[in-house]
This record gives structure tokens, sequence and C-alpha cells, in this order.
């Protein structure tokens, strides 16, 4: 471990526990004569023949170590002075011993002072010298003793650090104010092959310590936070390092927070060698801690990772960039399998449409299988459908792990429409079928049969649906999420477009983030808001407006799911756009049979009716997402006057959604008719 400039407190050698407290306790001695030289106020010859007995046993113990004692680690690591190291253990001795409080009263001649003093030091010990507790000595620039209490400095008590004394003693510790903010990285090891060139990389970097120690940031980026975690944890086993998390939110922000937190960090780094990992993977934007956070990096020495989303500036030092993808779909497919065998599943599962679908990690897999075999074995329906089978139990369970990424970017739509339901044309509907089929063989023609190693470009399956309002577009993205059992997610536009300069971009990255794992169709709803024409360059405004565009088609391009964009305006969408959206799908007013058709659909099974006359009703010039309305209205109307769906109750609720709409009728179309 020296190669990495550190001195970790375990595995200790056989023995060594032992052989350092008969250390500790031998040099304890040395410094409890020294005190009773200075309570007598004389050097005896006696006393001197004590002393000399003293350091023989000092040297014959340090002989019989079988490594290091802490003591000598400590006065090498922090380079402690002879007098330093001995007013360490002055101060060591007070926690050690019971009789040590009377020995520092009775040697200072003051029964009042039952404690180490600065004064007692420089007249007791050997070397007196006083830059020894100047804050920039090492004893308190890292914080070994402190000065306690708010009187003289040469006569105020001194403490020992408690994490020092555990220390001191051979007691494996982390200092417990390190504890409050930072997360130990602990649990079983499990990369996949695709990760191990990573963990090569960064193991070979962590053993070989640069002089200064000012290593090189280990830059993790990638949307698989558990993967990056395993990663380090994997890298700092065979070089005995052990990795400590800073999420971003626990970062210190106030100076003197911050301060301490430094020093302690790089104490700890020296007493015990561990790895700091900085958690990025969901910042705010809050300008202290950014700051706070580039100090950190810029001064904490050692070895350091920082995990994100993206690439990024990390302040001064020197930076390795790793990137972090998925593991494959075939080493998914292998955890599946594994998982799915450690639970007890019997059943055969589609693998092959788990891993199209759904790219999740492997705990998240595991995860997953755990919690499908145990709602099927006890029967709960909480996560699926009465009657299902393990696998609609855990492509269930698949989606609501994404769910959990995207509730604050999107509004969940649940879908409940069907083929039945949408009344189309064939020419739309056909298309609408193609939409679902290049979804779900997607990794049969990507992958099994190459297009993707052929190339990366243009492999997202994008749709845009064009029509007025009502005729369908919103129904049809239903209908294809039920179709293919996903989530679908109506992108909320007053969340994502921002006036200010590169907040859009930003909010457009962490929608297509969270949902780029898979079991997720976006929809832009009115997207000409967004994805309008690019603008001539007149301002800087312009310039940001078309780099949001220029960001969008990129996304769009490598998203791995479904995108359906709608818009009442096809010539408002960017050419770009459209040259690059894979399909576009017109979707006209309805004509009157398939406004019958939808008459016919409209109302649910339960509703009670009476007398409709579909024909008569499809002569209202409305698209289905009024006539929808009409019949809502109209159940209504009926329920409070407790009869059936009438042609009078539906006649004077379309009176109501064509005055809405502005839009006449013809008395023939609307008077009359019970």
């Amino acid at each position: 471990m020296e190669a990495l400039g550190v001195s970790p407190e375990s595995p200790a050698p056989s023995g060594w526990p032992e052989a350092n407290q008969r250390f500790l306790l031998a040099e304890l001695a040395i410094v409890r004569l020294r005190l009773e030289g200075q309570a007598a106020n004389e050097t005896t010859p006696e006393l001197e023949a004590r002393l000399r007995e003293a350091y023989v046993r000092l040297a014959r113990e340090r002989d019989a170590m079988p490594a290091p004692s802490s003591l000598d680690r400590i006065g090498s690591m922090f380079a402690l002075s002879p007098f330093e190291r001995q007013l360490l253990v002055l101060c060591a001795g007070l926690e050690l011993e019971s009789d040590f409080a009377g020995r520092c009263a009775a040697a200072q001649g003051d029964p009042q002072r039952p404690f180490p003093t600065f004064s007692l030091a420089l007249a007791a010990l050997e070397g007196p010298h006083w830059s020894a507790l100047s804050p920039s000595g090492p004893l308190r620039h890292w914080r070994l003793i402190e000065v306690a209490g708010s009187g003289p400095l040469t006569t105020s008590p001194l403490r020992i650090d408690e994490r020092i004394l555990h220390y001191l003693a051979g007691v494996a510790a982390f200092d417990e104010r390190l504890g409050e903010i930072l997360q130990p990285l602990e649990g079983t090891i499990e990369t996949v092959p695709s990760h191990g060139p990573l963990v090569n990389r960064i193991q070979t970097l962590w053993s070989q310590a640069p002089p200064d120690l000012a290593w090189p940031i280990v830059q993790l980026f990638g949307r698989d936070s558990e993967s990056k975690r395993d990663i380090v944890r994997a890298a700092c086993l065979p070089l005995g390092l052990t990795p400590w998390a800073l999420s971003w939110d626990l970062i210190p922000t106030g100076p003197a927070d911050l301060e301490s937190f430094v020093r302690l960090w790089e104490r700890e780094l020296l007493l015990s060698g561990n790895v700091l990992l900085v958690e990025l993977d969901a910042p705010s934007g809050d300008a202290a801690r950014e700051a706070a956070l580039l100090r950190i990096l810029d001064t904490v020495r050692g070895p350091v990772a920082v995990s994100n989303p993206d690439s990024r500036s990390l302040g001064r030092r020197r930076v390795l960039p790793v990137e972090v993808r998925r593991p494959t779909r075939a080493e998914q497919g292998s955890v599946w399998r594994e998982a799915l065998r450690h639970a007890g599943a019997s059943e055969d599962i589609d693998l092959d449409a788990l891993t199209s679908d759904f790219d999740l990690s492997p705990g998240e897999i595991r995860s997953v299988c755990l919690g499908a075999a145990h709602s099927m074995s006890s029967g709960s329906e909480a996560n699926t459908a009465p009657g299902a089978n393990l696998e609609s139990a855990l492509w269930s369970l698949c989606r609501s792990q994404r769910r959990l990424h995207l509730q604050d970017l999107a509004i969940r739509i649940e879908p409940s429409a069907t083929w039945e339901d949408l009344v189309v044309p064939p020419q739309q509907r056909e298309l609408l079928r193609e939409v679902a089929g290049q979804v779900r063989h997607r990794a049969t023609v990507y992958d099994a049969w190459g297009f993707r190693r052929k190339s990366a470009r243009g492999l997202g399956i994008s749709a845009l649906f064009v029509g007025p309002s009502g005729t369908g577009k919103t129904m049809a993205a239903e209908v294809l999420a039920t179709e293919l059992g996903l989530d679908l997610y109506r992108i909320d536009l007053s969340q994502v477009v921002s006036k200010y300069i590169g907040e859009t971009e930003k909010n457009l990255r962490n929608v297509f983030n969270a949902a780029e794992d898979g079991g997720v169709i976006l929809l832009f709803d009115e997207a000409d808001a967004l994805f309008g024409k690019r603008s001539e360059v007149k301002d800087s405004h312009d310039r940001y407006a078309n780099i949001e565009i220029s960001y969008l088609l990129q996304r769009m391009e490598a998203y791995r799911g479904l995108a359906i964009l709608t818009t009442n305006m096809k010539e408002a969408v960017d050419t770009a756009f459209l040259r690059r959206i894979r399909f576009v799908i017109e979707f006209p007013f309805p004509d009157s049979a398939q406004r019958e058709a939808i008459w016919n659909r409209i109302f649910p099974r339960e509703t009670p009716t009476e007398g409709l006359d579909t024909a008569r009703l499809a002569r209202l010039n409305l698209p289905g997402g009024s006539i929808r309305n009409v019949a809502l209205r109209a159940a209504f109307l009926a329920a409070r006057s407790h009869e059936p769906v009438r042609m009078n109750h539906v006649l004077h609720a379309a009176r109501n959604e064509l005055e809405r709409l502005g839009k006449p009728a013809a008395d023939s179309d609307l008077g009359g008719g019970t």
C-alpha cells in the first residue's frame, strides 16, 4: 500500500493488536515518568535510571512489532517532531489511564488543572518548541489534538481527537463527523464483463500514486448509477481501498463546514486508505454547492471519483474520463436468467422482449425478479392484474421501476384505448400497426440482424401525428401503449420550455435521460411549440433556440424508445424534423361514416341508452374528441334525470359543444328527437 501513499488500518498482521498496545503503553510510561519528574521539580538519579529502562523497553517493543505501530505511523504520516509525538501521547494518556488526570494536576502543582496543557508539555517533555501548537503545525492542522476552552493558549486544556485515539489504540474506526454525510459502499460486487476494462483502467491509475497525491479525478459518466458504484468498488477491492460516497445534496456549503470536511477527509485518507466517490446524478442549480464541489475537487488529494450523467468540467485537476454504459442486452439476459433461477421461477419468460423494452441495471433486474416472485407466491395484486402470470408481473414491475424517474418531469397517461376504440382510415391504421411492429421487433433488426453495428445513427423510432384537435392523435398513442404494454407519458411543455438560455435544453435532457431506460412512450403534445422551424440568427436567443432544436434532433435519433409528436399544423414543424422522423401519420377530420362508427362505440357497454340514432348523430360535424365530450355530457344529463341516455340528452349536449366550438349547426340536425 505504500505505492498508494496511504497506510490502511486493516488487515493487521497476526499479533499486531497486542504488540501495538504494549508499544503504546511503553511510550506512555516514558511520558508518565516525565510528569513524575516535573511534579518533583527535579530529576533524580533514580528517575534517570527508570527513564533509561523505559527507553530500552520501548526499543524492545518496537523490535517485536510485526508491523509499524499506530504511533509510528502517525508520526511518519503527519511528520511529527519528537516533542509533538510526546505531546500527542500526553493527551492520549488522559483517556487511557484512570490516574493520569491526577498526574497532570500534580505536575502542574494545581488540582484545578487535571488535564494536559501546552505549558505542562513545554516544561515536562523533551525537545519542546513553541511551533508545536501553531495552527499550521501538524497537531492542529490535522486536528490530532484540539485546544478546549477560550482561555490562554498555554493553560487551556488539550484533548486528543477521538478518531486519533482509536487509531493509536489499534481500533478500526471511521470519523463519525464524516460518517454523518458519507455512505460506505458495501455489499457484494457484481460487475458485468463489459465493465472489466473500465475497472482495470481505474485500478492502474490508483496503483500509481503521484508524489504530491494530487491524483487525476476519475470521471464516471453515464445513466447507470449502480454500475458506476460497482465499478468503483471493484477497482478498490484488490488495492485495499474503501470507497465512500458523497451525494450532491450533502456536500457542505458553509465555509467552516467545508474546510472541516476537506481536512478530516484528507486525514482519513492517510489513516485508512479511502476513495471518495462524489455522486452528482441529480444536481440542482445551487451555485453555493457547485462552488463547494469545485473546492473539494481542487483541494482533496488522493483517489477521487465523480459520478454524473454527462461529462462535465471538474475544476483544475486532470480528469480520467470513463464512460459507463448499461450492461449489453446479452449481459442483461444473463442477469435475468440467473435472477429468475435464484427467485425460483419455473416459467419460460420472453427475455428478448424484456431486454428489448427495458434497459435495467443488474440490481434493478434482481429486484424485479424477487418482487415478481413474491407477488405471485403471496397472491399480491399490488403490481399485477388478477390472474396474471409471472411474465406479466415482471413486465409490470419493470414499468414501475421507470415511473420513479419520470414522475416529476411528465404526466403519465393510463392507457385504456384499444384498436377497437380507434376509428381512423385503413391507411392510418396500418401505419400505426407498423409503428408497433418496429418497436416490438427492434431488438431483432438492430442487434440480431446487425443494423446497430452497421450504424448507431437514426435508430430511434419516432412518429409525428398530424391533424386537427379531436381526430384521435392522443388516442392512437394510447392504443400503441396498450398494444406494447408500455407506459405513456405526456411531456408538459410548460415545464420544459423556458425563456432562460440553456434551460429548455437542460429540461429536455432530463426528460430523455429519465425515459432512456425503456418501458416508456414519450408524447410531445402540440409539439410545434417546441419543434418549430429554426429561425435566422439575429441575436443570442435565436442562436440558443436553434441549438435547442439541434440538440433535440440528436436525442430523438438516439432515443431507444418510441417518441410521438402531435401537432395541428404540420407546416409549422421544422423540416429537419420531418426528414428524420420515421413515421408521419395524418389524422384527417372524420367523414360521416367514421363519425357514425365513433358514435356506435362511444358509450360504454354499462351505459343505459335508448333510441339513439347514430346515423343522424353522424351528420353533426364533430371530431372524435368532441363526440366524446358530447357523450359524457349527455350521460350526466340522463343520470340527473334518472333516465337512460336518449336523443334529447345527446342533442342538447351537442348544441352546447357546437356553441363552445363556435360552429354553426343546422336545425334539422339538432331539432326534435326523443
